[in-house]
């Protein structure tokens, strides 16, 4: 049933472009759902097996989900997302971070890792960041990807600490998509946390492809002043 939902809302001319978003993925694994309409049916399914839970006290479609999240890996691109999305209903604090260990190392693409964003995961930041340095430490691309993007949401506003700096300076890798995320989280960090993240920059502390990235995303970002965006330009590296 989760799977016939996501093909009527298929749209082929977007799963072409997907794909090519998404390099490493066959064609064939992409539906072609739009993020809203994945967003929108992810509400409806979960409100509705509240729903029937509700009144009847269980609830076929909650049972549908349930199995939909324990047949791993999924064939379909769109039902990882879905799947992704779904982690983000979770209400218990335990029960999502123990969906997100099962998820996890499933997770082959940088869309589905970036569309998890458990707001639940707010609600005991001391654990919260106990996860943070597991996952960010992961030979795994996307977990360490994920434990990275979690660090930025959660901990560069009223959390922060100038020792959580040291956390994506730490990561040592290769992969594009990892140093992506280490130069997107220090352009926020020059954007949030100015005073404490610049000396990583003045000092040469990230690898020259991660601070020439960084430089670039912060003086790209409307946050970041004009003085601060021309002293950038006076740190890039060759």
């Amino acid at each position: 049933m989760i799977l016939d939902e996501l093909l009527k809302l298929q749209d082929t001319a977007y799963a072409d472009f997907q794909a090519k978003l998404t390099p490493g993925i066959p064609r064939e694994r992409f539906i072609g759902v739009r993020i809203p309409e994945l967003r929108k049916l992810t509400k409806s399914l979960w409100k509705e097996a509240a729903r029937q839970k509700k009144e009847d006290g269980k609830s076929e479609l909650a049972d549908e989900i349930e199995q939909f999240m324990r047949d791993l890996p999924h064939r379909y691109y769109d039902e990882d997302m879905l799947h992704g999305l779904f982690i983000e209903q979770l209400k218990n604090y335990d029960e999502c971070v123990k969906q997100l260990q099962i998820f996890l190392p499933y997770v082959d693409n940088w869309a589905v890792c970036d569309i998890m964003s458990p707001k639940i995961l707010k609600k005991d930041l001391p654990r919260t960041m106990e996860l943070i340095c597991a996952w960010s430490a992961s030979p795994e691309t996307y977990t360490c990807r994920f434990g990275l993007e979690l660090l930025m949401s959660h901990f560069l506003d009223d959390a922060f600490h100038p020792e959580y700096l040291e956390i994506p300076a730490s990561v040592r890798s290769e992969d594009y998509y990892v140093k992506m995320m280490v130069a997107w989280f220090f352009a926020t960090a020059l954007a949030k946390q100015w005073d404490a993240a610049v000396p990583y920059i003045e000092e040469k502390r990230l690898a020259p492809w991660i601070h020439n990235k960084t430089i670039r995303k912060a003086i790209e970002s409307y946050r970041i002043t004009d003085e601060q965006k021309a002293y950038l330009r006076t740190l890039k590296v060759k």
